[in-house]
């Protein structure tokens, strides 16, 4: 039986998504309609080296920007959950995707075909400014996870990892310790001794397909001062 991954066309529900919640109504207006979609866990979003055909506005769920090697190695460069979009090469003026991306924990989105994104933008300063805004802060994170995939031990980096995803799908959330080796580039056998280390100190809970936060300020603590600058860096410029 094969599984159709590809997102779904629903009837409208309505916007979550904060970034769209953040436009004036006018350039609201000018990226409509937008097709609200389901997004199954691994739904592809866009493709590495292809033409990027939708921008998603995630209104639920978290999406994984991935970079491979080409040789079955692959890490996570970034996540996107409902404060953001991807696509976010259309912004810089390029329609072809330099990294993967695809949906971690299921969920939806309200997408605009690329044309319409790009209409938009040009109709619009304060649109681009915004989406310009958006994009900057997405490669904070991505320097941010460069940096911490380099430097931190891996509870660290499990811990900077599980508050980002909570920020966007709260707790607990479904997610597998063979994903986030997937994730984080490491070893199964890692993840798991990492999950057992915070939980071994009361932060988390791990139960068979999910992760609770149970001390939230903990789990920062246990971060090591690794989590939180591209979160500031979106409400200074984002609110």
């Amino acid at each position: 039986m094969t599984i159709d991954l590809q997102p779904s066309i629903i009837a409208g529900p309505r916007i979550s998504n904060a970034l769209l919640l953040s436009l004036g109504g006018a350039d609201l207006a000018l990226l409509g309609p937008m097709e609200p979609v389901v997004l199954p866990l691994r739904s592809p979003l866009e493709d590495a080296g292809c033409r990027i055909e939708y921008a998603h506005f995630i209104d639920d769920g978290v999406a994984s920007v991935v970079a491979s090697n080409g040789a079955g190695t692959a890490v996570e460069i970034g996540v996107i959950g409902r404060e953001g979009m991807t696509g976010t090469s259309l912004i810089y003026g390029d329609d072809q995707a330099t990294f993967s991306a695809y949906m971690q924990v299921a969920g939806s989105a309200h997408r605009v075909e690329a044309a319409v994104f790009n209409d938009a933008m040009q109709r619009s300063p304060t649109l681009t400014r915004r989406l310009l805004h958006y994009a900057h802060v997405l490669s904070i994170q991505t320097a941010a996870t460069a940096f911490v995939n380099g430097q931190e031990m891996l509870p660290a980096r499990l811990a900077r990892w599980l508050l980002m995803i909570s920020d966007r799908v709260g707790s607990p959330f479904n997610i597998t310790h063979e994903f986030i080796a997937i994730m984080l580039a490491v070893r199964r056998s890692g993840v798991t001794l990492a999950i057992q280390d915070l939980e071994g100190k009361g932060l988390i809970r791990a139960l068979r397909g999910s992760i609770a936060i149970l001390d939230r300020p903990g789990t920062i603590a246990a971060a090591s001062s690794i989590y939180g600058v591209p979160e500031q860096e979106y409400r200074r410029l984002l609110g």
